[in-house]
């Protein structure tokens, strides 16, 4: 599975951006789809995920309520609407695509692959 990331860019704090994943090669059917992000000087770390099947969202607890993952069947795509995004947001967003049990889908270890980075900086 080949994975393209895209969407992000510069924001004011308390602004939307919407970040997609598409898959190439495969499509995602039995896998979960999930982002991380990664500030400088920091862990990349979990943001939200979605079982392609089934449609089981998952989220960080410091995204929860603001941002929200689905999925497009019609083009082969994740989708992470994110609103009300403030300074911490501020990271490079990474998709992921893997087949995790659910008590491992917030593990980077579950995920074998990996989109390339999409910017998001949020300024105040």
């Amino acid at each position: 599975v080949q994975l393209q990331a895209s969407g992000g860019g510069f924001v004011q704090d308390g602004g939307s951006l919407k970040l997609s994943c598409a898959a190439s090669g495969s499509a995602f059917g039995g896998y979960a789809v999930a982002w991380f992000r990664q500030a400088p000087g920091k862990d990349r770390e979990f943001v939200a995920a979605i079982r392609w099947s089934g449609g089981t969202t998952v989220y960080a607890d410091s995204v929860k309520g603001r941002f929200t993952i689905s999925r497009d069947y019609t083009k082969n795509t994740v989708v992470l609407q994110m609103n009300s995004l403030q300074r911490e947001d501020t990271a490079n967003y990474y998709c992921a695509a893997g087949r995790p049990i659910l008590s491992e889908i917030r593990k980077l270890r579950a995920y074998g692959y990996w989109g390339q980075g999409t910017q998001v900086t949020v300024s105040s």
